[in-house]
């Protein structure tokens, strides 16, 4: 087992990764590939030492390994990451879209409070006096998507998305981003 840091002093959010060569001892997970040997499992662990305020949780029930209730950011919450993603991120990533989709086919709320503390905190609107609402995060949200390079988007989506899915993203457009934009607001 080792540990490999990656943190940088000062940071609000540290990084480490896990690592073992043994998964089954240290995880109790059988990880084997269909063929060939056992495969390293690499975990990622961040963790935000300055969250931004305004964060709704509540408990879901894990099945597996064993039922036990872990306390998560309720949906509106992990809304608000993923607009604060899409709005400051300084790099386009296709994953984000796919997600921004299913939040937004799904009508689900966003939580403007915790949208407004993570913004002052990272991001090009750091430290301004802003009225994070529906409005103003779909006018915010406009101006990226008519800048993105929407095939590039899919095609950066594509290897995680499965087979069967794959067509959808040929609809990836500025029109089509634009149009889920607007269900912010209704």
């Amino acid at each position: 087992f080792e540990i490999d840091d990656r943190s940088k002093a000062g940071l609000a959010v540290q990084k480490a990764f896990l690592k073992d060569d043994s998964v089954g001892k240290l995880l109790r997970l059988d990880y084997r590939p269909r063929t060939g040997p056992m495969r390293k499992l690499r975990v990622k662990l961040e963790v935000d030492t300055n969250p931004p305020e305004g964060a709704q949780y509540e408990v879901r029930t894990l099945d597996f390994p064993f039922p036990s209730p872990v306390r998560v950011h309720d949906l509106p919450s992990l809304f608000a990451g993923k607009l604060h993603a899409l709005l400051c991120r300084e790099y386009m990533k296709g994953r984000d879209w796919y997600d921004f989709i299913w939040y937004t086919a799904n009508r689900t709320p966003v939580n403007y409070e915790l949208l407004h503390t993570s913004l002052m905190q990272t991001g090009p609107w750091q430290g301004q006096a802003l009225d994070v609402d529906s409005e103003w995060c779909v006018t915010a949200l406009r101006t990226i998507v008519e800048t993105i390079d929407w095939k590039r988007a899919a095609a950066d989506v594509m290897p995680f998305i499965k087979p069967n899915e794959q067509p959808s993203l040929e609809f990836w457009s500025k029109e089509l981003f634009l149009t889920q934009s607007a269900k912010m607001a209704e």
